[in-house]
């Protein structure tokens, strides 16, 4: 599909991000919003917010539709989490989003690490309310205790597209099994909300759709967010379709009917995407 139609084309902010660019090289830090190409990345850099990316920037798993780097990941860096705190801080952030790549090859996936950033937030920036957007963790419900007493306000984990496409667009993932994160983690932990998103655009139908928003509700997901595919590169999974704004609409409609307390629906919508605003209404 070489031809964008009119509702995905936007006009992105000329500047206003050189500040946040500076901090981040400074700190030696990375985010989701630079390693996957995200389309918001000049609003949301203009605006003074960031998603952070941890544990490195090289993922374990080869995703299709995913910019982020692929391979052997270095080591955790066990300064990270204090210098995600102190740009949080720098940026007076009052919703602070943290991602990581997927770390299969780590004993804990990366658990631990999410906790020492969570604990570095606390002490750095208290009246910051935190949300986690995890990797599935293989499913080991051991490696969910581990945030017992470290908890988010938000534990995000994506189920990203249906389950039918899982083994082109997540081959190494499992669509039961994030169901079962979302799940057991609601069921630790009843007090935090859970949330999830999905990507549509790369040949799910609407039925599928529908699916997954009953199945997310019924593993006790709270929020959910709906986006239009984009591809990254030539390299990567090509979009069957642009969904037009009315069927994010329709998405929304059902979603809230379904239960959801929250829903953000619509072609530039990510998984973190303003996401502060859930929690100015909570």
């Amino acid at each position: 599909m070489s031809e964008l139609p009119h509702w995905i084309k936007r006009r992105f902010p000329a500047s206003g991000g050189e500040n946040m660019e500076i901090l981040l090289r400074s700190l030696g830090l990375h985010t989701v919003c630079e390693s996957a190409r995200c389309p918001n990345i000049g609003e949301c850099f203009g605006k003074g917010t960031a998603t952070f990316l941890i544990l490195g920037e090289v993922c374990t798993r080869n995703c299709g539709f995913c910019a982020v780097k692929k391979g052997r990941p270095l080591p955790p860096d066990p300064e990270e989490p204090i210098r995600v705190a102190q740009a949080a801080k720098a940026l007076a952030l009052k919703h602070v989003v943290v991602t990581s790549v997927t770390r299969d090859d780590l004993p804990d996936g990366g658990a631990g690490h999410f906790v020492q950033v969570i604990r570095a937030l606390r002490m750095t920036l208290p009246s910051a309310t935190i949300e986690i957007l995890t990797p599935d963790f293989q499913g080991r419900e051991e490696f969910l205790e581990i945030f017992r007493e470290d908890l988010p306000d938000v534990f995000n984990h994506n189920v990203e597209t249906v389950p039918r496409l899982y083994p082109t667009v997540r081959p190494k993932a499992q669509y039961e099994r994030s169901l079962f994160v979302l799940e057991r983690f609601k069921a630790l932990f009843p007090s935090v909300l859970t949330k999830s998103g999905l990507m549509v655009g790369l040949g799910e139908t609407p039925e599928e759709v529908l699916e997954v928003l009953s199945d997310l509700r019924h593993a006790g997901c709270d929020i959910v967010t709906i986006g239009q595919y984009l591809r990254p590169s030539m390299k990567h999974l090509p979009v069957r379709a642009y969904v037009p704004p009315s069927w994010f609409s329709f998405y929304e409609e059902k979603a809230y009917e379904l239960g959801f307390w929250g829903v953000a629906s619509g072609p530039f919508v990510r998984s973190s995407y303003l996401a502060e605003r859930f929690m100015e209404v909570k």
